[in-house]
């Protein structure tokens, strides 16, 4: 069993880069990627940890990308983290996420709400503000009962704070993935999996711009989803990937390798991802 997408105190998750690891060696996971949102902060500390377990590690990423007017996460696996064009266009992203921060907690002082971003900064250890910190700080103050109507209320595009983000476009994201030696995957499709939505087409487009292998195992996929993008990898030549989206505490219930418990990512995956990587 493996685990190509988990996340960090780097990002928006709780546990330390270096505390990874020994929690997929307990659970007995053969593979284990970190994939924090927009940064590569944790993953020196990530990947130091290789000689204390038995678990591969594999340094990742996970993109913010804005696809047909929706939020796309694009995972980036196996990327060679210390490429320094690599790390320069994930810096570029951090400082356009400090931009849109900057003007939220402006929107929350209009409104006398005053929240500095320095409380964020535990001890040095977060490098990057996500919105679901900021709802989690809304929350502690008392000014929503849940990181849901955090958003509702302040933070999301109808909310009261809301202030846009300059999204990464797809091609792009693939682009940066690749030429840092990795593979570019389209993270969770099921949250777009409503009907309304049409993935064989959107996924061929997506597939043309640089795209090569789907999230078909995720935590909150249904055993249809799972079925449904294991048949559009087959269909479109793309490979399947799969992980439990861990965030430690911030994401209750789901845990390392197994998500809400019925996930299960089979050992050949990780066989078709480094095949692709050999071959291309």
């Amino acid at each position: 069993m493996i685990d190509l997408h988990c996340h960090s105190n780097c990002s928006d998750g709780s546990d330390a880069p270096d505390i990874l690891p020994r929690l997929a060696y307990q659970a007995g996971l053969k593979a284990l990627a970190l994939t924090d949102h927009d940064t590569l902060d944790g993953l020196d500390v990530f990947m130091d940890q290789q000689r204390r377990v038995s678990t591969r590690l594999i340094p990742g990423i996970e993109l913010s990308c804005e696809f047909s007017g929706r939020e796309l996460h694009v995972l980036g696996l196996f990327v060679n983290h210390r490429d320094a064009l690599f790390r320069e266009r994930v810096h570029g992203l951090g400082l356009r996420r400090q931009r849109r921060n900057a003007q939220i907690f402006q929107n929350l002082s209009n409104l006398e709400i005053n929240i500095a971003q320095e409380d964020f900064f535990n001890g040095g250890q977060l490098s990057l503000i996500t919105r679901a910190h900021i709802a989690d700080m809304l929350l502690n103050a008392g000014h929503a009962a849940t990181r849901l109507e955090a958003f509702q209320k302040y933070l999301g595009e109808e909310g009261l704070a809301y202030a846009p983000f300059e999204f990464l476009s797809p091609k792009d994201a693939f682009k940066w993935i690749r030429e840092a030696g990795g593979l570019p995957a389209i993270a969770h499709p099921g949250r777009f999996y409503d009907g309304r939505f049409v993935w064989e087409t959107a996924m061929a487009d997506l597939y043309n711009m640089g795209a090569r292998a789907i999230e078909t195992y995720y935590t909150d996929h249904s055993e249809t989803e799972t079925a449904y993008f294991l048949a559009l990898c087959d269909k479109l030549s793309m490979i399947p990937t799969g992980g439990s989206d861990y965030h430690g505490s911030c994401k209750p219930g789901c845990k390392i390798g197994v998500g809400y418990g019925s996930l299960s990512v089979p050992d050949w995956v990780i066989d078709r991802c480094q095949d692709f990587l050999f071959r291309f």
